[in-house]
């Protein structure tokens, strides 16, 4: 990601040619380097982990989708979405993190989820 700092290999990769000259040349300690690629493979673990929890999530909104579609029920369900967010936001700052990343992060999924049950509900007429 942008924000990680530059390995020999991003050093010496890069082709600007405002970039100075001495940077592909560039030494970096490496016990630095290792520690970066370390870290760098702890968040590729964590991204991938992130992306199998999303999928495993998805499936159980489908259900809820044909659910609903079957019983006539909107697919958006504000009450639920906003104790949902109440939630999310309480678990954020427990963890550190911003509450407010949390539920622009939760807002996101809600809309995929609601436009999924929209589709099944579609197909279900």
């Amino acid at each position: 990601m942008s924000d990680d700092a530059p390995t020999p290999s991003d050093a010496s990769a890069r082709t600007d040619a405002s970039a100075p000259a001495a940077a592909s040349e560039r030494t970096y300690d490496q016990s630095a380097v290792a520690e970066l690629r370390s870290i760098r493979q702890s968040i590729d673990n964590i991204d991938a982990a992130v992306i199998h929890m999303l999928a495993e999530r998805f499936k159980y909104t489908q259900r809820v989708g044909y659910l609903k579609a079957a019983a006539g029920m909107p697919a958006a369900d504000p009450a639920r979405e906003q104790v949902q967010v109440e939630r999310l936001r309480s678990l954020a700052a427990e963890a550190h993190l911003d509450p407010a990343f949390a539920e622009k992060f939760l807002n996101f999924i809600v809309a995929e989820v609601i436009h999924h049950h929209e589709q099944i509900a579609g197909a279900e007429q």
